[in-house]
């Protein structure tokens, strides 16, 4: 990667503090020596848990959750997900946001892979972990506002929805990317 493309950081302003966010404004030097602002969300870390299990037939199935998302206005099929805590591991946080929202512990949690939501103006990473051999042990514990169904729903018609109405998370379609790399490993 080219160093010659590295802006310059001039001043950082928080503009906006958030529960889920702090808005900065950031004033950077461009290669060519021009001054521009920039707005960053710095968010924290998120994780998304894909619970594998098997249903009565033997047929592979992912949990998945169905919520209201207030961006979108729009219910919504996806894998268990949430915010990493100041100080929690994004593994620990998979095993937490898995049971939380599904009343599931996982077995074995794989790290399936890493990357940036949105780098263009955000900070964060968002951590894809694979959750194996899941045991139900309690019943759901969600938070105040949230309202969650759990579904076992077949890998086969998760794979062919990936990316219509109920399933149109992006983040999610990040997770399945990684877990279809690491099943044909």
């Amino acid at each position: 990667m080219s160093r010659k493309l590295i802006w310059k950081d001039l001043e950082r302003k928080k503009l906006n503090s958030c529960r889920i966010f702090d808005l900065y404004e950031v004033s950077r030097l461009s290669p060519v020596g021009r001054e521009r602002s920039f707005f960053v969300l710095n968010a924290p870390d998120w994780v998304t848990v894909i619970p594998v299990l098997k249903d009565e037939s033997g047929r592979e199935c992912f949990l998945m959750v169905e919520q209201f998302r207030h961006g979108s206005s729009s219910i919504t099929l996806e894998f268990p997900a949430g915010i990493v805590d100041e100080g929690e591991s994004p593994e620990n946080a998979a095993f937490r946001e898995l049971t939380e929202e599904t009343g599931y512990r996982a077995g074995k949690m794989i790290n399936l892979g890493s990357v940036s939501p949105n780098p263009a103006f955000m900070n964060n990473l968002t951590h894809t972990f694979a959750a194996l051999n899941l045991e139900l042990i309690s019943k759901q514990n969600l938070d105040a506002d949230e309202f969650i169904h759990f579904h076992m729903i077949p890998v086969e018609e998760v794979q062919k929805k990936m990316g219509t109405e109920h399933y149109s998370n992006g983040v999610m379609m990040i997770a399945l990317a990684f877990f279809n790399r690491w099943k044909q490993q």
